[in-house]
């Protein structure tokens, strides 16, 4: 993760660029690839404005936010951008799904009936599973930008793997593993 702070008008001051690169690496959760962030922090008589611009494999996203105090308005570009991740991320997901239903699916339907024509009895079909250790917090974020019901990851606390799903009455539910 490359990050960059810029102040304009104002002193450097290392806990306020401490503070800004701290909330721009908590946005790394949600990618697996690498991040480009440049913050341009600005002081304007009483006016402190975070300019936050991240370019993530090519697509750049920039928020602004000013308030009366850097620190709060820190907070509020990167709430900003952190939505903007979200709904970019959707985004990409939900064209890579529509994508893949094309062609593919008609031939994989076709080849499932041939089987299932052919044997009476269910079949297994095996997939691999690449889980990416995460809390669970992160996990029902994820969970929340994806069109299925559960989602199973490795716990970044206990190395285990965990399964989180929707219940019935709108919550989530955790499966963990007993010992």
């Amino acid at each position: 993760m490359d990050i960059t702070v810029t102040f304009r008008h104002i002193e450097p001051i290392e806990s306020l660029k401490a503070y800004a690169e701290e909330k721009v690496s908590k946005i790394k959760k949600y990618l697996d690839t690498p991040l480009e962030a440049n913050i341009v922090l600005t002081v304007e008589k009483f006016r402190h404005i975070a300019d936050v611009t991240l370019s993530l494999n090519g697509t750049p996203i920039k928020a602004v936010e000013e308030t009366g105090d850097m620190y709060s308005a820190i907070d509020q570009v990167m709430d900003k951008v952190e939505n903007r991740v979200k709904k970019h991320i959707s985004k990409i997901r939900n064209h890579r799904q529509e994508g893949a239903k094309g062609e593919a699916d008609t031939l994989n339907e076709e080849v499932n009936y041939a089987v299932a024509m052919a044997h009476d009895e269910p079949t297994i079909e095996v997939e691999e599973m690449f889980a990416k250790p995460m809390d669970p917090e992160e996990a029902a974020m994820q969970l929340n930008l994806m069109k299925q019901d559960f989602l199973v990851f490795r716990n970044a606390k206990s190395r285990e793997i965990n399964v989180i799903y929707k219940r019935s009455d709108g919550n989530l539910g955790l499966i963990e593993p007993s010992n």
